[in-house]
């Protein structure tokens, strides 16, 4: 699983490059032919993980619920995000990896409920939701840089 912790961290690592790097205003902003911006898109990766990992293994969110009922798959992106928040989801990207890391290696995912994502992959157990999770923010991530290009005409 080293691997898939380090590739965790560095979608991560990307993500938040994202964020400390996009003005305020792009990040918010929900180019032409999408339903959601950037901002919302990182702050679902990390709802989605807390659900995924947490929530189907039984065990407590390790984040506020704010962030997963205002950033789960189905929500709306809020345009009203202040520059606060957006600290807060740079904290919680790393921050959230690291524990994500350390629960692991502590057993604390004993027990995890079957689910089938919405992408079709069953996830029969935590080391399955890891992997899936990691494709899950890629996906994501190709998103986010899509709508950067969109917004400010940059070529990747």
């Amino acid at each position: 699983m080293n691997y898939h912790f380090q590739a965790h961290r560095q979608v991560r690592k990307n993500l938040l490059g994202i964020l400390q790097n996009t003005s305020h205003e792009d990040l918010l902003l929900i180019p032409d032919g999408y339903n959601n911006n950037m901002y919302w898109n990182i702050a679902h990766t990390v709802a989605t993980q807390q659900l995924l990992h947490y929530y189907l293994s039984g065990n407590p969110f390790r984040i506020d619920k704010y962030w997963i009922e205002t950033y789960k798959k189905g929500t709306l992106p809020n345009l009203n995000v202040q520059k606060s928040e957006v600290e807060d989801l740079e904290f919680l990207l790393t921050e959230t990896s690291k524990i994500l890391m350390k629960d692991y290696d502590s057993d604390f995912f004993s027990d995890y409920t079957p689910y089938t994502t919405s992408f079709g992959m069953d996830l029969k157990s935590i080391q399955d939701a890891i992997i899936f999770n990691n494709m899950h923010e890629s996906l994501h991530y190709g998103y986010i840089m899509a709508q950067k290009r969109a917004i400010l005409g940059e070529k990747y």
